[in-house]
C-alpha cells in the first residue's frame, strides 16, 4: 500500500479501498487540483455522511485551504476539539492503517441569529429580488411587484438594508401604485399586502436577524491560520433549520456572493475555498425555473473562481441532473431500498459511476457498512476515476458536538470575534421616506438619529490570522457593492440639501407676495436638472449579479 500520510502534497486521503480475491489494499485520495470540479456526498441517514464531510473538511484545512460548512445537527463543531475517547475512531485508524493522532483543527462559528457563533448579516440590497422572493415565497406575480419596488428603490436613491427599509418601499410603493402602474405595470394593493404578510411571517422565523449591518465581508471566510491551515469557518445551522427555506436562500445567497465577488483565477493546485451545502435538497425542492437557472449557472462557473461546492444530501435524486453532471467526486454511502423511488435512487447512483468490473456497484450501495462508502474521484487528466469500495479515514477532530463553554471559547479566541457584534442602523430607505413624509404634512421632521459608528474590529492578532497572500485586509472597509449603491444615499442627501437651503428662497422668500421671480425658477430648473443626471448616472452603474444581488 502507498504512503496514508494525510499531509501528502497534492491531495487528501479519504480511505483504504480493499483489493479483490484477497489483494492487497490501495489509499483512495481526492487531488486538490481537482477539487474545484465540486462533489456530492450522499447516503441514508446514520451511514456516516456528516463524519465523512468533517474528514474532507480536516483535509482541506490541513492543505491549506478554508473552508465553508453548515452544521446542521451540532456535530460538526466538534472540528475545533481534539478528538479523543472514541473507541469506534481509533479501531477504523487500525482498520486502515494510518496513525491516529488526535488534534483540533483552526474554527471560526457563525450563527444567524449570534448565539452560537459571530452574527450573519446581509443587506437587502445585497440579496436581491429574485432570492428574497425566494425567500418569502412569493408567487410570480408577487414575485414582479418586488421586481418593481427594487427598481423603484434603485431609481429614487431609497437604500434597502434592512427589512424596516423594504417594509417602508413598499408602503411608497402601494401609495404610489396608480404613478408606478403606468410605467411599471400593474401593481395592486392587494399583491403589495401579501408580501407585507410574507414579510411578517419571515420575521417571526427570525430572518430580521438576517439583514442589517455591518454586513458579511466575504474575504473572512478565505483566511489561513498562522501554521497554513485553512480556517474552517462553521455555521450553526440547527435552529436555521426549522426555516428550510430561510436556511437554503441564505447559503445561496452566500455563493452568489463568492460568485459575484471573486475574480476569475482559472484551474489552481489547490482551491481558494471549498463550500460544503449541507441537506442540499432544501435548495432544489419546489425551485421555480429562473433560480434553478441561476443556481445551475453557478456552479457551472464558480469553480473557475477556485470555489468547490460539495452538496450534501441523502439521497442522489434529490439534485437536478444539470446540476449532477457538474459534480465530479462522489461519495456515496449506504442507501435503503425499501420504497419504488429508493431502488431508482440506488440505481441512479450506480449508474453515475464508472463501473469496476469487481464488483456490482448497485448491490455494495445496499451493503455498505456505516463509514463504508463508494467512492469515484477526478484523476489528473480531469476524467472519473474507476468506482472503489471505501472505508472512510476517521477525523482528527471530535466527532460530536461541544459543550456550551467550549464553543464560548472557541468564538472569543477567534480571528473576528467582536467585528460583526454591535449592529449599525445607518441613514437608509426608512429614514429618508419618513423625513418625506413629515415635510409633505407639514409636520415637523424628526431629528436624524446620530449615526452610530461602526465598531472598531479587533486588531488582528498576529499570532492567530496572517493575512494570507492576495486576500483582502480583513478590517478593510466594504466596498460598496453593485456599482454605486452605497453611495446613492450620499448623493441624493447632497442634493436634498441644496434644495431645502434653498427651500425658503425659491418659494417665495424673494418675493413679498410668494410667487417665484424668473431667477428663482432658473435656479431651481437647474438643481432639478442636476438630481435628475446624479440619479441617472448612479442607476446606469447599478447591474444585476446571475442571482439578482449587488455586483460592481
Amino acid at each position: 500500500m502507498s504512503d496514508p500520510h494525510p499531509d501528502e502534497p497534492g491531495r487528501i486521503l479519504l480511505g483504504l479501498s480493499a483489493g479483490a480475491g484477497g489483494a492487497p489494499g490501495h489509499y483512495d485520495y481526492l487531488a486538490l487540483a481537482m477539487a474545484n470540479r465540486h462533489g456530492l456526498i450522499t447516503g441514508a441517514t446514520g451511514t456516516g455522511k456528516t463524519v465523512t464531510l468533517q474528514t474532507l473538511a480536516e483535509g482541506f484545512s490541513r492543505a491549506g485551504v478554508p473552508v465553508f460548512a453548515a452544521d446542521v445537527k451540532g456535530d460538526l463543531a466538534g472540528l475545533a476539539m481534539a478528538g479523543a475517547g472514541r473507541k469506534a475512531v481509533a479501531e477504523r485508524a487500525r482498520l486502515i492503517g494510518i496513525p491516529y493522532a488526535p488534534e483540533p483543527t483552526p474554527t471560526v462559528f457563525w450563527d444567524l441569529y449570534g448565539d452560537q457563533g459571530s452574527p450573519v448579516r446581509a443587506t437587502v440590497v445585497e440579496m436581491g429580488p429574485l432570492l428574497m422572493a425566494r425567500m418569502l415565497e412569493l408567487n410570480d406575480t408577487q414575485a414582479g411587484v418586488l421586481n418593481v419596488l427594487f427598481r423603484v428603490a434603485d431609481e429614487r436613491g431609497l437604500l434597502l438594508l434592512d427589512l424596516k427599509d423594504l417594509r417602508a418601499v413598499l408602503g411608497y410603493v402601494a401609495d404610489h401604485a396608480s404613478e408606478l402602474t403606468t410605467q411599471y405595470g400593474n401593481v395592486a394593493a392587494a399583491t403589495v399586502g401579501t408580501i407585507q404578510r410574507q414579510l411578517l411571517v419571515l420575521e417571526n422565523q427570525g430572518g430580521a436577524n438576517l439583514f442589517g449591518e455591518p454586513a458579511l465581508d466575504i474575504s473572512d471566510f478565505l483566511q489561513c491560520a498562522p501554521d497554513g491551515r485553512g480556517l474552517v469557518n462553521v455555521l450553526a445551522a440547527d435552529r436555521l433549520m426549522r426555516s428550510p427555506r430561510l436556511y437554503a436562500t441564505f447559503l445561496l445567497w452566500l455563493l452568489s456572493e463568492l460568485f459575484e465577488r471573486l475574480p476569475e483565477v482559472g484551474d489552481l493546485d489547490r482551491p481558494k475555498l471549498v463550500f460544503f451545502f449541507d441537506e442540499a435538497h432544501l435548495l432544489f425542492d419546489h425551485a421555480p425555473k429562473p433560480l434553478m437557472t441561476a443556481v445551475e449557472q453557478v456552479v457551472r462557473l464558480i469553480r473557475s473562481k477556485g470555489v468547490g461546492i460539495y452538496f450534501v444530501t441523502q439521497n442522489p435524486l434529490d439534485v437536478p441532473d444539470s446540476v449532477l453532471g457538474q459534480l465530479g467526486n462522489r461519495v456515496q454511502h449506504a442507501l435503503r431500498a425499501f420504497t419504488p423511488r429508493d431502488a431508482r435512487a440506488v440505481k441512479a447512483a450506480a449508474d453515475t459511476f464508472r463501473q469496476n468490473p469487481a464488483f456490482d456497484a448497485a448491490a455494495a450501495i445496499k451493503e455498505l457498512g456505516v463509514g463504508e462508502a463508494l467512492v469515484s474521484t477526478l484523476g489528473a487528466d480531469g476524467a472519473p476515476g474507476m468506482v472503489e469500495r471505501c472505508w472512510i479515514a476517521p477525523p482528527a477532530s471530535r466527532v460530536g458536538p461541544l459543550t456550551p463553554e467550549e464553543r464560548r471559547a472557541a468564538i472569543e479566541a477567534g480571528p473576528i470575534y467582536g467585528k460583526y457584534d454591535t449592529p449599525v442602523d445607518r441613514d437608509s430607505a426608512f429614514e429618508v421616506l419618513a423625513r418625506r413624509g413629515a415635510k409633505a404634512g407639514g409636520a415637523p421632521v424628526p431629528p436624524a438619529e446620530p449615526p452610530r459608528a461602526t465598531p472598531t474590529p479587533p486588531p488582528a492578532a498576529p499570532s492567530f490570522l496572517p493575512q494570507r497572500q492576495g486576500s483582502a485586509a480583513p478590517d478593510a472597509p466594504r466596498s460598496p457593492a453593485w456599482g454605486s449603491a452605497a453611495p446613492q444615499p450620499e448623493a441624493a442627501g447632497f442634493l436634498d440639501g441644496i434644495e431645502g437651503a434653498l427651500g425658503d428662497w425659491w418659494n417665495g422668500g424673494g418675493s413679498s407676495r410668494g410667487r417665484m421671480t424668473n431667477g428663482q425658477l432658473v435656479v431651481r430648473s437647474a438643481i432639478q436638472s442636476a438630481s435628475r443626471s446624479v440619479g441617472t448616472q448612479v442607476a446606469r452603474q447599478i447591474i444585476r449579479g446571475v442571482l439578482g444581488g449587488l455586483q460592481r
